[in-house]
Order: structure tokens, then C-alpha cells, then sequence
């Protein structure tokens, strides 16, 4: 593949990742910061999860700076498995608009539709029941459809439930690879907080005390209730994943802490720039800045980042 067919006319890549320059382009768009190493790149093609959309009865991704389906059968961006049955999801009778929420899981094909219509059709439900067995789960507004075993989620040997419409890292590969630099750089401490911890993609590989709003950690709303530098004084080192809203309130207490090392994970370099600074005021030094290219196609990086005091 040259080209890959979609660019330019569906909103999904900023850069076209088939092409020879594409690295290039990429980097061009890297945030201000002072990297420490290399980027490290995602590969095409491995993308797990994707939202896609309906309206008035088309099905795909949103047409480039417009709220036009362009309809979407295949993406060279997906892995095999979700490409197999899109276009059977493509042909459901969709009414309304709202968002489609595509994963490969562990066992399975997990489909989540979030619509402006509280319940789908009986039409649409006799659809549904008819959709190839690889897709074990299909929920509409949360109310399950279809389902035949409850999806599930690997963290090298942790396996986990996969709640419907759950946080989840796009690529299995950069998963992996941001949870190997996580633990190299825990580096073996024995008390570690892993905040914003999701469904524990760090919290198991470092033995870490998991707090998050919605996950397998203890439920807390870190943006509500960030945990106080008083709680945080009792670990070594401190995890944080949030989201693209960053994680100013939990970055303000940490550094009124006594905790030595944070180990941040961004996929927002405009909140990353903020809550660094917060933590270098407190005392901080980033040590390690390494953009992943999490996110293939896209305008955006992920940041990986190295706090010490």
C-alpha cells in the first residue's frame, strides 16, 4: 500500500502513516520539550480500539472537519480481527446518531454504542443477534444486547474484565512498551502508588497501591479528591496515566510531598508542559523525556517522563 485510501477525506490520521516520509511529518509535530532520547514509534496496522460513528443510517468515521460519515468498511489502521467484522456492523440498521466504540479484546471483539437514542430497535436487536460468534459483547447506552462470554484484557500474565467502553491503551505494543519503561524505572521500590490506574496496566507489573475513579484500583476521583501529600508520603515513587486533562490538583500535592520519583505518562503534552512545571517547582528535576508514537496517524504523542528529587 502506497497510500492509504481514507487520507485526506476521513478526520481520523493527520498524517498518512503508509507513506515514506511519514516519520518525518510526525516529528515535526513534536511538543517543545527537552527529549532525552529518541522517538519511539508505534507500528501501522495494530490499532485494538476505535470509535466510530452513525448518523442517519451511515456508519464509519467522521469526514474530515465535518460531522459527514464517511463510510468505513476496513481501515488500514485496525488489526485484523476488528476489519473482519466491520463491514457486518456497518450494514445494522442504525437509527439516531451517537458513537461506536470497537475493541479487541483477549477473547473476543467487544462493540459499545453510546446514541442519542436511549434503546435500540427490536430490528436492530435481531441484527445484533445475527453478527459473527468473534463478537462476544455488544451493549447499547451500557444495557448489553448480546453477550456471550464478558470480555477480557491481557497485562503480560494478569488477565482482567473489560468493562464496556473501559480506558484502554490503542496498541497492545505501545502498551507494553510504556508498561517496560514504568518498571524499569520503579526500578524494584517497594511502595508505589499508581494513580489514574485504569484497569492496571502498571498498577501488576510494579506491585503498586492502584487509585482511580473507574478501574481495579481503589475508587477515588483523583480530580475531586487528588490524593494529599500526607498520603502520598508513604511511597517511594509515584505512577500517574491520566487523562488528557492532566493531573494539575494530584501534580500540586506531589510536590509538597515526600515522594523521590514520578514516573508520568501523558497523552497530552499541553497538560504534561503544565503539571511539570508544577512538580519542578516543588523540587523536581525531569531526569528522562521520550515520545512514543502511540498514536499512528495522529497529530498526537505520547509522553513518557522522569521526575526526581
Amino acid at each position: 500500500m502506497k497510500k492509504c485510501p481514507f487520507f485526506d477525506i476521513c478526520g481520523g490520521c493527520s498524517y498518512d502513516f503508509t507513506a515514506a516520509e511519514y516519520m518525518l511529518q510526525k516529528k515535526s509535530a513534536l511538543p517543545k520539550i527537552h527529549f532525552t532520547s529518541d522517538p519511539i514509534w508505534g507500528t501501522a496496522g495494530t490499532r485494538r480500539r476505535a470509535d466510530f460513528a452513525f448518523v442517519d443510517g451511515h456508519f464509519g468515521f467522521y469526514k474530515k472537519q465535518t460531522k459527514d460519515i464517511v463510510d468505513i468498511t476496513n481501515c488500514p489502521n485496525l488489526v485484523a480481527e476488528i476489519n473482519s467484522v466491520l463491514p457486518q456492523i456497518a450494514a445494522l440498521p442504525w437509527s439516531g446518531a451517537g458513537s461506536v466504540l470497537i475493541t479487541k479484546c483477549e477473547n473476543g471483539i467487544d462493540v459499545g454504542v453510546q446514541s442519542n437514542v436511549p434503546f435500540c430497535s427490536a430490528e436492530f436487536r435481531l441484527m445484533v443477534e445475527k453478527l459473527p460468534a468473534d463478537i462476544i459483547r455488544f451493549t447499547w447506552n451500557d444495557k448489553i444486547i448480546r453477550q456471550y462470554v464478558e470480555p477480557e484484557i491481557r497485562f503480560d500474565d494478569k488477565i482482567v474484565k473489560y468493562p464496556s467502553n473501559a480506558f484502554l491503551q490503542p496498541t497492545a505494543g505501545t502498551e507494553k512498551t510504556l508498561r517496560d519503561m514504568v518498571v524499569k524505572y520503579v526500578g524494584g521500590a517497594a511502595h508505589v502508588a499508581d494513580l489514574f490506574c485504569g484497569l492496571g496496566n502498571f498498577t501488576f507489573a510494579t506491585h503498586a497501591t492502584g487509585f482511580d475513579i473507574v478501574g481495579n484500583g481503589i475508587t477515588r476521583d483523583l480530580f475531586k479528591k487528588p490524593l494529599t501529600a500526607k498520603n502520598l508520603n508513604q511511597y517511594d515513587v509515584v505512577i500517574m496515566d491520566p487523562p488528557r486533562a492532566g493531573a494539575e490538583h494530584q501534580s500540586k500535592e506531589i510536590a509538597k510531598s515526600d515522594v523521590k520519583r514520578v514516573i508520568y505518562v501523558s497523552c497530552n503534552p499541553n497538560t504534561f508542559v503544565r503539571d511539570a512545571q508544577i512538580l519542578e517547582r516543588g523540587g523536581f528535576k525531569m531526569t528522562v523525556a521520550i515520545p512514543v508514537d502511540q498514536f499512528v496517524g495522529a497529530f498526537h504523542w505520547e509522553i513518557f517522563g522522569v521526575f526526581e528529587k
